[in-house]
């Protein structure tokens, strides 16, 4: 078995939020320290501020290194906005456009 203790690597060895890390052991036995990073909150609906489904959560400086298909969702507004809203928008569009028709027929009854 070997030696349980491990240092820290790089310029200060506290325990903070950015500084974390945990032990790994090598195939030689050591235990060497693996850098343990922050997670982000990830990207967030523009409409209901829910979180988005399907999309991974990264920094904002590092989306732009990945692939399309891991930055949105295959449907109107992927990236940006939830399922949900998305469908009351459409709803919303199609309604308003009934309206609009209803209103050109009865003009168009009352001007008889």
């Amino acid at each position: 078995m070997g030696d349980s203790r491990w240092t820290r690597v790089g310029r200060h060895c506290y325990n903070t939020r950015q500084h974390k890390a945990r032990p790994v052991r090598t195939p030689g036995g050591k235990l060497k320290a693996q850098r343990v990073y922050k997670t982000t909150k990830g990207p967030k609906c523009s409409d209901c501020q829910c979180m988005l489904q399907g999309i991974k959560h990264h920094k904002s400086s590092q989306y732009h290194a990945l692939k399309k298909r891991e930055r949105t969702v295959s449907r109107a507004y992927g990236g940006s906005a939830c399922a949900g809203c998305v469908k009351q928008r459409i709803l919303r569009a199609f309604l308003l456009e009934e309206q609009k028709a209803v209103k050109k027929v009865l003009a168009e009854r009352a001007g008889k």
